[in-house]
């Protein structure tokens, strides 16, 4: 493995760790982390790799993301520092789609890349996103239909910053209504 191929390891184990992501059962939680999808990393594995990270005996070792049930999550495909990370995208995308995984990050241990394979294009992060906030993520359902159906009225741009306005006396006054609008730094949409 060349300097700049470890380097990446290195750095990519570091920004795990720190994300929250374990190599290691760590007061009582598994490991969510794997090497390969049938490859669970403990101490002695890990040693028994030394300096080449890139093989082991069941192939090229990427990282496999787990969620809290132990199953797939992110495909992390790591590429080393002198390598652009999205020269992976489709090799990342055909392992993820293998894997049933909807999240993949693609890194080179310096610039990464997150990338939802159900909402468009990879995007530059700037640290790896912690277990929990991408089950977040996941859970997140937008409702596009919703846009269609929203009301948009005069006050739609009042109402995001004072939801209640219409109930306060400075509102239902018409003769100091202008005074609260301007006091409250409403806006409200020009009538067409």
């Amino acid at each position: 493995m060349s300097a700049k191929e470890a380097t990446a390891r290195i750095k990519i184990n570091r920004l795990l760790e720190n994300a929250g992501w374990r190599f290691f059962p760590d007061r009582g939680k598994p490991a969510n982390i794997r090497l390969e999808s049938s490859i669970t990393i403990k101490g002695a594995d890990l040693e028994a790799l030394g300096e080449d990270f890139q093989h082991a005996k069941h192939g090229y070792i990427d990282f496999l993301l787990l969620d809290e049930k132990g199953f797939p999550l992110i495909v992390l495909e790591a590429k080393s520092e002198d390598k652009e990370p999205l020269v992976c995208k489709e090799q990342a995308r055909k392992y993820a789609r293998s894997l049933n995984c909807r999240f993949v990050i693609l890194s080179n241990g310096n610039l990464h890349y997150f990338w939802d394979l159900e909402r468009g294009n990879p995007h530059i992060i700037t640290a790896f996103p912690t277990p929990e906030s991408v089950m977040d993520f996941r859970r997140f359902n937008p409702d596009p239909s919703r846009l269609v159906r929203e009301p948009v009225g005069e006050d739609y741009i009042a109402l995001t910053q004072k939801p209640n306005f219409r109930d306060e006396a400075g509102w239902r006054k018409e003769s100091e209504r202008p005074e609260y609008i301007r006091s409250q730094g409403l806006r409200f949409l020009r009538p067409y």
